[in-house]
């Protein structure tokens, strides 16, 4: 499992780490700590254009995304 604390960042820098850490693992779940809307709206497109199954939660007013990369 690859975990990613992009809190505090502005996008694109979310979506760029996170694109990097689904090229340097493409078989682990990644997840994803996120604080605005946008950053986790960005993430979830880019997973999803991706095939990875995205799982949101809410966790203190941040958000945590679990991204499951499909079966191949």
């Amino acid at each position: 499992m690859t975990e990613l604390d992009v809190r505090g960042l502005s996008c694109p820098i979310p979506v760029v780490r996170t694109k990097k850490a689904m090229d340097d693992n493409p078989r682990d779940v990644i997840t994803v700590l996120l604080e605005t809307v946008t950053s986790k709206e960005n993430v979830t497109r880019l997973a999803a254009s991706r095939g990875y199954k995205v799982k949101e939660e809410a966790v203190s007013g941040d958000y945590r995304l679990t991204l499951t990369p499909s079966a191949k």
